[in-house]
């Protein structure tokens, strides 16, 4: 059989399917820039569903209320970091842009505010995040005032126990309570989140786990739940939910992959091809090439070749975990177009001897340089071509992990890189 090979021409050419690589999507599908995205697997369903700017200063021990106060202290602290060429009005507009996307179809999220939300995670520690989503709202605010709460956590769930959530918050919050409960038609063996979300999507099934929280609530006012409301109405099946039992109720991220993160893969890979996104899901381009007028990218699927010609290409590829840099016994690598790696100078200095040093280490904040206007800069130190843009966590000079601020790092450079884009395009 002759496999047929596919030709697109795209204004806009996406490397990556992360948040950076979909944020950039979406903001280049709202400045109706024709854009085609392409990426291997990426890190968005192992993500929480929180969406964070800054939750922590490299040297402070404290968490972050005020992150747009922090943004200017991170001059001072990490004056190379991403976020600092970036104002704190342009990074509010991504991030309302972004979230105002979520929600036109089909996840609401909280809008960005002027502080931190201080919300649960799949721990039951605390952590500092600018945006989450509405499913996860009551959660907050109920720790916040105290509520009197239950966590209902599920026989045969593994990674979420409502004990250890109550026995982590019980000091600050000491009307926490924590029962465990049988899933509906899951009566034996290990459940699983996501099977646990798409069946909740059925009437029935709801009808079912209402009745079973109402048995356990007792004087509780709200329920906190593994994230699992749905995979694709997450916030019609919260209000159902709520309908049936009477009492306000939130989700809890589980530990990874995650429904929330899967939520937000599906729901990308179902509207952008509907928005006239060329979508080609789960492909690693193979090479990437350009000359006078465009930039050329190669992948195969399973249905054979494809070729797309854009006229500019944002490379948001992100780190290790989803393979826009490369560990070796020589050093680290950019894996797609071998650029410049900002890195330690030996292998010996990537760690420090202990894991949990608390000055992190420096193999987290390696990454490629950019210059002013988001181009990757080449070996001679200048821009490796006009063409090319980048966003995304690949980004040198930031330790997303330990600073609390990937998402934000995602969003806000991709804004930035698009704008650029849109600049070179109309030049």
């Amino acid at each position: 059989m002759i496999e047929e090979a596919r030709y697109f021409e795209t204004e806009l050419a996406v490397i990556g399917s992360g948040i950076a690589g979909c944020a950039a999507s979406i903001f280049a599908l709202n400045k109706k820039i024709t854009t085609a995205q392409v990426g291997n697997t990426g890190a968005v369903a192992y993500t929480t569903g929180y969406l964070d700017l800054l939750g922590k200063l490299e040297g402070d021990k404290g968490a972050i209320d005020n992150p747009w106060d922090a943004i200017t202290a991170l001059k001072d602290r990490c004056p190379d970091h991403p976020l600092n060429g970036i104002s704190a009005a342009d990074i509010r507009a991504a991030f309302n842009e972004f979230t105002a996307f979520l929600g036109e179809c089909g996840i609401a999220y909280s809008s960005p505010g002027d502080s931190n939300i201080t919300a649960l995670s799949p721990a039951g520690t605390l952590k500092k995040t600018l945006c989450v989503p509405a499913t996860m709202a009551a959660g907050p605010k109920a720790f916040a005032a105290k509520t009197a709460c239950v966590i209902v956590d599920f026989k045969g769930l593994k990674g979420f126990s409502g004990k250890q959530v109550v026995a982590n918050l019980h000091k600050q919050w000491p009307t926490l309570k924590a029962e465990r409960i049988v899933f509906p038609e899951m009566l034996s063996g290990e459940i699983y989140p996501e099977v646990m979300a798409r069946a909740l999507e059925v009437e029935k099934t709801r009808e079912a786990l209402a009745e079973s929280i109402k048995a356990v609530a007792g004087n509780a006012k709200v329920i906190g739940l593994p994230a699992v409301l749905g995979m694709h109405n997450p916030d019609f099946i919260k209000t159902e939910l709520e309908r049936l039992t009477g009492f306000e109720i939130f989700e809890i991220p589980t530990m990874p992959p995650s429904v929330p993160g899967i939520r937000l893969r599906e729901l990308f890979e179902q509207v952008f091809p509907e928005k006239g996104i060329i979508l080609i899901p789960q492909q690693k381009v193979s090479s990437l090439t350009f000359d006078d007028d465009s930039a050329t990218l190669s992948l195969t699927d399973n249905h054979g070749p494809i070729t797309i010609k854009a006229k500019a290409v944002i490379l948001a590829t992100g780190r290790f975990l989803s393979g826009g840099l490369e560990a070796h016994i020589t050093g680290i690598n950019e894996s797609l177009l071998n650029l410049p790696v900002t890195q330690p100078a030996k292998r010996d200095d990537w760690y420090f001897e202990q894991y949990t040093d608390s000055r992190g280490h420096a193999i987290h904040k390696a990454g490629i340089e950019i210059d002013d206007s988001f181009r990757p800069i080449g070996e001679d130190g200048r821009p490796y071509h006009e063409r090319l843009f980048a966003a995304g966590i690949i980004l040198a000079h930031q330790d997303w992990i330990r600073s609390r601020s990937g998402a934000g790092i995602a969003i806000a450079t991709a804004y930035k890189a698009v704008e650029a884009v849109d600049n070179f395009l109309h030049a």
